[in-house]
């Protein structure tokens, strides 16, 4: 479950990255950042 976590996380940075980068769609590109971030910290907080 971790390691899907850590997954999903990494796709959204990626995604995150090309957007902020390649595209200008506002808000939508900080969501998914911040669904990464709380995706991340699940994985943290799961691993100790």
């Amino acid at each position: 479950m971790s390691s899907l976590l850590y997954t999903i996380a990494l796709i959204l940075i990626i995604f995150w990255a090309i957007g902020f980068f390649a595209f200008s769609l506002g808000g939508m590109i900080h969501i998914l950042l911040v669904l990464a971030l709380i995706a991340v910290l699940f994985r943290i907080i799961k691993g100790r």
